[in-house]
């Protein structure tokens, strides 16, 4: 697959020709988990709706629930202004977080809301 070339002009890439990913909830607007993407990731992406990342620890492209089961289907994609960043609304299935957590950011509280 190859990405449209106009959204790869606009993409900014780190040295390793990466950028980004957030994945965000549809239903509840939850940030489930940030990955990396590059544009065979994005490109597969768009092309079959389903969250497809790149592992910089595997060197490979992965898909996400492809053996978890914990799949996500995207709605839409958006990049951000600066190009360095996508963003993915999803309906995820199962866990997101590959603790088993529904959200990547469900663990650690650094500064909790003020209380009125």
């Amino acid at each position: 697959m190859s990405l449209d070339a106009d959204i790869a002009a606009r993409l900014k890439r780190n040295d390793a020709g990466l950028f980004s990913a957030v994945a965000q909830e549809r239903g509840t607007g939850d940030v489930l988990m940030v990955a990396w993407m590059d544009d065979e990731a994005l490109s597969r992406t768009l092309a079959t709706r389903k969250g497809t990342y790149y592992s910089r620890s595997r060197g490979e492209y992965w898909v996400k629930g492809e053996t978890s089961g914990h799949t996500q289907y995207v709605h839409e994609v958006r990049l951000d202004c600066d190009g360095d960043t996508v963003l993915l609304i999803v309906d995820q299935e199962g866990a997101a977080c590959h603790t088993g957590a529904h959200s990547c950011f469900d663990a650690d509280v650094l500064l909790s809301p003020e209380t009125a």
